[in-house]
């Protein structure tokens, strides 16, 4: 298996297609606005909506930098303002949920229409090319789909049964 065919079946088990892990669409299918928003009494945890606000952001920005559009893409003044959400509101909820969904989308469209030596070349404003900055957003996504998960079940949203 070439590179390319693994890293599209890495980027399509975050959003779609599962595989060891739930995909993030199947994940937040039936998360509530109020699930999204919730966080443990402690306060040491992010909720699902600031978890989505934050691998939003980091796939915006790669997605606007590839694109040579740095002028549009986010902007934070450190790791933790990457976590804010807009507005609380179910429009915004659901809004930021297809935006990340629109951006994953694109960013997979882009990766199956490369050709080899575009996967290693350098991205403008990044450290690494394509191939390398995709699989680092692939484990990103998947580590915090895991917290997701997390915060469902400690809510008893989660399905006590799973398909596998």
């Amino acid at each position: 298996m070439d590179v390319k065919t693994l890293l599209l079946q890495q980027w399509a088990n975050c959003l779609d297609k599962e595989e060891w892990f739930p995909p993030l669409e199947k994940v937040l299918e039936d998360v509530t606005f109020e699930q999204a928003l919730w966080k443990p009494a402690d306060g040491t945890m992010n909720s699902i909506w600031e978890l989505v606000c934050h691998l939003l952001f980091y796939e915006k920005r790669f997605l606007m930098r590839f694109l040579g559009e740095t002028a549009n893409e986010p902007q934070a003044e450190d790791n933790d303002a990457t976590f804010r959400i807009p507005t609380e509101t179910l429009e915004n909820w659901k809004e930021t949920k297809q935006e990340y969904f629109h951006v994953h989308r694109e960013l997979g469209k882009i990766l199956a229409k490369s050709e080899h030596e575009d996967l290693y070349r350098q991205i403008p404003g990044e450290d690494n090319s394509l191939v390398l900055e995709l699989k680092s957003l692939a484990l990103h996504d998947a580590y915090h789909i895991g917290q997701i998960v997390f915060l469902s079940k400690m809510q008893g949203a989660w399905p006590a049964k799973r398909s596998f």
